[in-house]
């Protein structure tokens, strides 16, 4: 099924062949002036310029020295939308760079472009969530995000906005929770990816379920995802995408840590699923698959339906993964126990 994707072409007034490309790294002050004109075409053209400039790592760094950041983050709620799109997309590239996310960082621009999520034009808030998935990448930008108090907004933004927009908030999400989980948790965010994981995008159902597991590496983030989402996460290992299994996969794994989602996983008929997925030697799930019927077999009822499965198990002891061949043995011994 086809889907429409956001378009970041200029409008048909905005020749970029008339950018004045001639400005070299010594020309940043006089192009950060420029930036600053009263004149609206000045800016347009300034902002052609600064995009090719900083596609290179050192124009970064002396953009940022100059002061580029103050300018171009007053220039993100301008009333025109042309220079809003060039001034994320700007942003976008040097966060693409080390030296353009430190400098995100220290000159605070995420603040303000927590101020485009409502923005009237698809470009511009496909180029802020860009931003925010590049930033989230490192441990520093995922802080500056959950400090900015940006997660509940992001979770909202799930219901509302394109599918293509959804995916990049997903994996902002997924470096985020890794850090910090109860904002989400209290913005309903468990709700809003359950709902997700049926989703018609397998993009979206995988990175649902990746935030997911994010999640249940979270004590509290366990006990909701057993409460609300197992038999849907069940139901997924069966899905046409490897991904998708092997994101669901890992999300029930965490959420079988806990007794309750172990009975869970039981009632949702989550052992021939899972077996399936043992058997099947280029299953990205497998090793989580594995470990999840281990768990399983700690429950009376597990153990008892498993036992009749063991040479599933027995054929991983072969495997050219050690991870593999480990949590088969295990799985094997926890079977075969006997009180």
């Amino acid at each position: 099924m086809a889907h429409a994707r956001i378009s970041a072409n200029l409008p048909p007034d905005i020749d970029p062949t008339k950018a004045p490309l001639a400005f070299g790294k010594r020309a940043l002050p006089k192009l950060n002036e420029n930036l600053c004109s009263p004149d609206l075409l000045t800016q347009q053209r300034a902002l052609m310029a600064l995009c090719d400039l900083v596609h290179d790592p050192e124009n970064v760094y002396e953009a940022i020295e100059v002061g580029f950041l103050d300018s171009l983050k007053t220039l993100l709620l301008h009333h025109d939308s042309t220079v809003r799109q060039k001034t994320t997309e700007i942003l976008y590239i040097m966060a693409m760079h080390n030296v353009g996310r430190q400098g995100l960082i220290r000159n605070r621009v995420i603040s303000t472009l927590n101020k485009l999520l409502d923005d009237p034009v698809d470009i511009c808030r496909k180029n802020t969530h860009q931003i925010f998935e590049m930033m989230a990448k490192l441990p520093e930008g995922a802080l500056d995000i959950i400090n900015v108090r940006l997660i509940p907004s992001l979770v909202f933004k799930l219901k509302t906005e394109l599918d293509e927009i959804q995916e990049l908030i997903l994996s902002t999400l997924s470096n985020c929770l890794r850090v910090e989980a109860s904002e989400a948790l209290a913005a309903g965010a468990v709700t809003v990816l359950k709902e997700k994981l049926t989703h018609s995008s397998m993009a979206i159902r995988s990175k649902a379920a990746w935030v997911l597991l994010d999640i249940g590496t979270h004590p509290e983030g366990k006990n909701v995802i057993c409460e609300e989402v197992v038999p849907v996460l069940v139901s997924l290992l069966e899905d046409t995408d490897p991904e998708v299994q092997a994101s669901a996969t890992g999300a029930l794994m965490f959420a079988a840590v806990k007794p309750q989602g172990r009975f869970s996983a039981l009632g949702a008929g989550a052992i021939p699923p899972l077996l399936k997925l043992v058997a099947e030697e280029t299953s990205k799930a497998r090793l989580s698959a594995i470990k999840t019927l281990t768990m399983l077999a700690e429950l009376p009822e597990g153990r008892k339906t498993l036992l009749d499965h063991t040479d599933t198990f027995q054929q991983c002891l072969n495997d050219p993964q050690k991870a593999v061949k480990r949590a088969a043995e295990i799985a094997i011994s926890v079977i075969k126990w006997k009180p």
